[in-house]
C-alpha cells in the first residue's frame, strides 16, 4: 500500500478535519465522535433538513455534498462502512429546523439498519423524519429485483433535487416525494480498470489483469456484470448508455442530465471520450441533454474507471436540477 497517510485507522478522521479546515465556509464537524458533517450556517427555522450518511472513501460523496440547496448535515464511516447509529442521530438532530427531516442515502443494509434505529429513536423525541433509499444501479440486481440495487452517483441528483425542494419552503411530505421521484428517475452503470485499497485492509479490493476491463463494478468493488480484455472507449460508452437508458425507456423528445463519473484515478480527458460518445448518441436519438456533469462526483478511492448515470427529466425535476446550490465541490447557479 502507498498513501498519504499516517495511521491507517486515523484515514477518515483526519481527512474529515482537513475538509473542514480547508473549507470552512462550508463545513463544520459535531457530534460525540466528529463523524457528522453540516453546514458551516445555522440550520434554518421551519426549512425541512437534508440528512444522509455513508461510508469515508468515496468524496464528494457523501459529507463533501453538505452545503446550500443540497444537505444539511452528513454522518460519516469509515472507508467503505456505514455511519454509527449514534452519528445518523446527531446528524439528523443538527439538521431539524422543526419542519422534518429527509433520510437520503444509498441502498446498503448497515446504513438502512442504522438509520432506521436512529429514526425510532429520535420520533420518541418528536423529531419526524422520513426515508428515500437511492437504488440506481443497474449492475447490482436485474430489474424484476430492483429492490435489492445499490446506491451509486444517481444519490448527487437526489441530493440536489432534494436539497431544491427544501430550500424552497416545501414541506417533509413534497420533499421526500420528490426525493423518491428523482431516486426513481435515475440510473447508473459503472467500469472498472484497477482495483482500490482500503487503508485498514492495505490490500487491493480485488485483482484484475492489466489488460482487461469490468463492466458493472460496484463502488466497493462488487462483482459486475462481465470481464474481459479492454475495448475501445467508443464500444465501452455504448454498452454503457444502452444499459441505462433502455430501462428510463427514451424516446425522441425525451430530456436527461447526464452524469459521466471518475471513480477515483481516471482523467478528465478520458471522461470526456466517454462523453463524447455518450452525447453524439443521444442526439442521435432526438434526446436533449440538461446540465451535463463531467467529473470527479462520486469516488471509490483511488479506483481507475467511470460511471454513467442518467436521470429522466420533467418540468418539475429540471427546474429543482438547475437551482442554486453551493458547496467545496460543486456550484449551480
Amino acid at each position: 500500500m502507498k498513501k498519504l497517510l499516517n495511521d491507517p485507522n486515523d484515514y477518515a478522521d483526519e481527512a474529515l478535519e482537513g475538509m473542514c479546515l480547508a473549507h470552512p465556509e462550508f463545513y463544520r464537524q459535531s457530534g460525540e465522535t466528529s463523524r457528522v458533517i453540516h453546514r458551516a450556517s445555522a440550520q434554518i427555522k421551519g426549512k425541512v433538513g437534508v440528512v444522509s450518511g455513508g461510508g469515508s472513501g468515496h468524496l464528494p460523496v457523501f459529507a463533501g455534498y453538505v452545503g446550500s440547496g443540497l444537505l444539511d448535515a452528513c454522518s460519516v464511516g469509515n472507508v467503505f462502512a456505514g455511519p454509527t447509529v449514534g452519528d445518523c442521530m446527531d446528524a439528523m438532530k443538527i439538521a431539524d429546523g422543526g419542519a422534518g427531516v429527509l433520510c437520503l442515502y444509498g441502498n446498503y443494509g448497515g446504513d438502512r439498519m442504522n438509520f432506521d434505529m436512529a429514526g425510532e429513536i429520535l420520533a420518541l423525541d418528536g423529531l419526524a423524519s422520513t426515508t428515500v433509499l437511492v437504488a440506481d444501479d443497474v449492475a447490482s440486481a436485474p430489474k424484476s429485483e430492483s429492490i435489492k440495487r445499490r446506491g451509486v452517483a444517481g444519490m448527487i441528483y437526489a441530493f440536489k433535487i432534494a436539497g431544491a425542494s427544501a430550500a424552497a419552503g416545501a414541506d417533509l411530505e413534497a420533499v421526500t416525494a420528490i426525493a423518491q421521484k428523482a431516486a426513481s428517475a435515475c440510473r447508473t452503470i459503472g467500469v472498472a480498470l484497477t482495483p482500490c485499497t482500503v487503508p485498514e485492509a492495505g490490500k487491493p479490493t480485488f485483482e484484475i489483469a492489466v489488460d482487461e476491463i469490468e463492466m458493472g463494478m460496484g463502488i466497493h468493488g462488487e462483482p459486475g456484470i462481465w470481464r474481459g480484455k479492454l475495448r475501445p472507449a467508443d464500444e465501452i460508452a455504448a454498452e454503457m448508455l444502452q444499459r441505462v437508458s433502455v430501462e428510463l425507456e427514451l424516446a425522441a423528445g425525451d430530456r436527461v442530465s447526464v452524469l459521466v463519473n471518475s471513480l477515483g484515478s481516471t482523467p478528465h480527458e478520458e471522461l470526456f471520450i466517454l462523453y463524447r460518445q455518450i452525447a453524439k448518441s443521444l442526439a442521435a436519438e432526438g434526446i436533449a441533454i440538461v446540465m451535463p456533469l463531467v467529473g470527479r462526483y462520486a469516488t471509490s478511492m483511488e479506483m481507475t474507471g467511470a460511471s454513467l448515470t442518467l436521470i429522466k427529466l420533467d418540468d418539475e425535476l429540471e427546474t429543482l436540477l438547475k437551482a442554486p446550490a453551493k458547496c467545496a465541490f460543486w456550484s449551480v447557479g
